[in-house]
């Protein structure tokens, strides 16, 4: 439809944000309906837990569609969906992130991420998830917190996750590489051999780092993080 010739500029303009306004709503809501009907067709979430779980969750960026979906030349911080951020220290850096429907050997997730890294100056490339306040409640020295991951390589790069607590004023940093055995890794924290204050504990985040990449891709299909206390001895 054409634009109304009688309609001044300035209300033309604001026409255009409320229809752009509209678009955004419309299209995420689109998004969150797709993503949806796509959960509602698998046949299980696929997350192993034992009956002393107290808390799971797979992040959004692998079971909510992104808009967009593909991200060229990303820039450090980048936002995700949900509460996932990628950081580099790259001051040149040729990469690329999508999140791809993930394949049918991967059961759970409806999404993956597929990073892709050409030149690259930095030494590193992370996700920073912030755990939700379900997630620390209640959380002491007593319990451990997993991170499973499916996960394709072309090149062996090493991978580390690194459980952040703050309690008080203090941050505790638990750090532990992951190791991959035909597309699986784990990485698991037992906080029993922290040292932190329990009564204090405020938030949590974990980082999941890609050490040095460098032409190569890497497609991370799954990533469930959970919590349980530990089995008494």
């Amino acid at each position: 439809m054409d634009a109304p010739r009688g309609v001044s500029g300035s209300t033309l303009a604001e026409m255009n944000v409320e229809m752009r306004e509209m678009r955004d709503r419309l299209d995420t809501l689109s998004s969150r309906a797709r993503s949806e009907l796509l959960s509602r067709v698998l046949p299980s979430d696929g997350i192993e837990q034992s009956d002393q779980c107290d808390w799971v969750m797979r992040p959004a960026p692998w079971r909510v569609e992104m808009r967009p979906r593909g991200l060229v030349g990303v820039p450090s911080p980048t936002h995700l969906p949900g509460d996932v951020t990628l950081f580099h220290d790259a001051a040149n850096s040729d990469l690329s992130l999508r999140q791809d429907r993930a394949p049918a050997w991967v059961d759970g997730a409806i999404f993956g991420l597929v990073l892709e890294v050409y030149r690259f100056d930095g030494s590193f490339v992370s996700l920073v998830h912030d755990l939700p306040g379900e997630a620390v409640e209640g959380l002491t020295l007593n319990h451990f917190i997993s991170v499973d991951l499916r996960i394709e390589r072309e090149q062996p790069v090493e991978l580390y996750a690194r459980l952040n607590v703050q309690h008080g004023p203090n941050v505790e940093q638990l750090v532990r590489q992951i190791e991959i055995r035909d597309g699986r890794g784990q990485a698991e924290f037992d906080l029993a051999y922290s040292k932190i204050n329990e009564q204090r504990i405020e938030k949590a985040w974990l980082d999941l780092i890609i050490e040095s990449p460098e032409m190569t891709r890497i497609a991370l299909w799954d990533m469930v993080v959970l919590r349980a206390p530990r089995a008494d001895v």
